[in-house]
């Protein structure tokens, strides 16, 4: 029985399991090797297998196909959302957007009063962001730079956050690392027409494929052959990274993942359900010493969902996976075997609202929208700086548009929509009336049903009352300050106090505030390295103790402190 099937036929008992163990993070397997693998993820933005080691003969791209040879290549790896912001969450959460009240782009957008936010999602209480497990499980883990993830920047996720934060940042070079590298500049703004202005492409734009729903015209060419000149400096970024994990004598213990947020940046590609916005990159290089359990320059032709990434991460670095975890991992020891469907959401995108869910198995796409009478093309000024977008726009005005870009331009859509990707890799055959696949239709549309219901899906909650389950009153709720004690004190708790105590104790904080993480110190200054707390810790001299705490998408909590003296105490203040 797979995970995914596993919560669909439990979820009120999966959640009763896990309700009895939220406060303990997970744990490192007990038979793992001495030695655990560093792994590093190098990310980046807006981009659908437009590699060399994809096929793309257009592409320059020698570091990732060099990576692809050594390593493992998916050509059946999905996103769970079109966009960054619900895409990130559901890779850092593990755990569908929707899911969780992660799934409109943006949680923070407030560019018209009139919108239900700006706030932060708040996942269930027993849920934290995977690197806060491998915090817990001694894994130094670095972000630079770009989060979105949804939930705010907790800061008990990361131990360095920022644009130069590097696994060389940690004090002990002997400690394991978690580091992500998120490189932007395959993002859609790098082709708007403000940003080609008065730039010409490196890559012929005669070279390029144009895709059918695009109108073959030379500014569509020119801006796509844009898009293989930023790829290609994009390429260039990752080999540099590459090289300094051998500058540092790491590549033989680390473990390295490739992968895009979702599908290429272009119109129809992103904030779209088609494969084109859905079908992504990933790569894992395995390193010889590490035994791995492929081949290099293997293929794997498996569906892969994105909410896999957190469950692979931890099994890779020996840490139990959660069971409410909605992906699988991909590699032992604790791997799973892959689903028959990998499912996506679409919701609000900047301030329009919209509600479009999909299944895709080994051959179908299943897209079921609810509201038809809404075109495909609404109002997102931000898609608007386009320079495709733009032609687009411009044709359809001038009435010139035809054939299957004409079909995205349509001022409604039908409520269901299928597509044989294998015979029509575009998306642009629908085969949702079509008799002869009605037994797919239903079939498709019953996974689709199954999996919300599974999940809890938050879409279809109007998202002002989301956000008052969230936030009550539509005010950001505070986490509550820690209180930091004696272990087996007996005595009413209080805050900021001075204890005695004589010979070696434990220390033990607490925090009121379900679901909150915690965080102490014993460092003095303004910028304390903060270590993440999973459990009482020995004090054997005097020192005091900081502490501070955050309930993800909540305020963080005041600092407390404690000052431990080994002479009588009169009272606590």
């Amino acid at each position: 029985m797979t995970r995914m099937r596993w919560y669909r036929t439990a979820p009120v008992l999966a959640v009763l399991l896990l309700a009895g163990s939220a406060c303990a993070l997970p744990t490192p397997l007990a038979a793992q090797a001495p030695r655990r693998p560093n792994i590093l993820w190098i990310s980046t933005e807006d981009l659908s297998p437009r590699l060399g080691a994809y096929g793309d003969a257009v592409a320059k791209t020698p570091n990732l196909d060099q990576l692809a040879r050594g390593g493992m290549r998916f050509t059946n790896a999905f996103t769970t959302a079109p966009v960054c912001a619900p895409s990130r969450a559901a890779i850092i959460m593990g755990m569908h957007q929707n899911a969780i009240g992660a799934q409109h782009m943006r949680v923070t957008e407030d560019r018209i009063p009139e919108l239900p936010g700006p706030y932060l999602a708040v996942p269930p209480f027993y849920v934290k962001a995977f690197p806060e497990y491998l915090r817990a499980a001694g894994y130094f883990t670095t972000n630079a730079v770009k989060t979105d993830y949804q939930i705010g920047s907790p800061f008990t996720i990361w131990d360095e956050l920022g644009q130069r934060a590097h696994w060389r940042d940690r004090p002990d070079k002997d400690q394991p690392f978690f580091s992500v590298i998120n490189i932007t500049g395959t993002h859609e703004s790098q082709i708007f027409a403000d940003a080609l202005r008065g730039r010409r492409s490196t890559t012929d734009p005669a070279r390029v494929q144009v895709p059918p729903y695009y109108p073959d015209t030379p500014k569509v060419r020119e801006a796509l052959a844009h898009w293989y000149d930023n790829i290609a400096a994009m390429d260039t970024r990752v080999g540099e990274i590459l090289r300094q994990l051998e500058e540092d004598g790491l590549a033989e213990n680390t473990i390295v993942f490739f992968w895009s947020d979702h599908g290429d940046g272009l119109p129809r590609a992103k904030r779209s359900l088609y494969d084109s916005g859905l079908r992504s990159i990933l790569m894992v290089r395995w390193p010889p010493a590490l035994r791995p359990a492929f081949a290099p320059g293997t293929v794997n032709e498996e569906l892969v969902s994105f909410v896999d990434l957190a469950p692979t991460v931890l099994s890779l670095a020996g840490v139990t996976v959660p069971g409410h975890l909605h992906g699988r991992a991909l590699f032992a020891p604790q791997a799973q075997r892959a689903p028959e469907y990998v499912f996506a959401a679409r919701d609000r995108m900047d301030v329009e609202f919209d509600m479009m869910r999909s299944a895709r198995d080994g051959r179908y796409l299943y897209i079921r929208n609810f509201q038809p009478e809404l075109p495909y093309v609404g109002y997102i000024p931000y898609r608007n700086q386009n320079a495709i977008m733009q032609e687009l726009l411009r044709l359809q005005a001038e009435g010139k548009l035809s054939g299957p870009a004409a079909l995205w331009l349509r001022t409604s859509r039908p409520a269901e929509e299928l597509y044989d990707t294998q015979a029509d890799p575009h998306q642009i055959r629908d085969l949702a009336a079509d008799p002869g696949h009605r037994a797919v239709l239903e079939r498709m549309r019953r996974a689709v049903t199954g999996w919300m219901e599974a999940i809890d899906d938050q879409g279809l909650i109007n998202e002002p009352e989301m956000i008052l389950r969230m936030w009550p009153g539509g005010v950001q709720p505070i986490t509550a300050a820690p209180y930091i004690l004696k272990r087996g004190s007996s005595g009413d708790a209080t805050r900021d106090s001075v204890q005695s105590f004589s010979g070696p104790t434990e220390v033990e904080i607490y925090v009121p505030t379900q679901g909150a993480s915690l965080a102490y110190t014993t460092e003095d200054g303004p910028n304390p390295r903060w270590r993440l707390y999973t459990g009482p810790f020995r004090l054997a001299s005097p020192a005091t103790v900081r502490a501070k705490a955050i309930r993800y998408g909540y305020k963080e909590s005041a600092e407390t402190r404690a000052s431990f003296t080994s002479g009588p105490v009169s009272s606590a203040r």
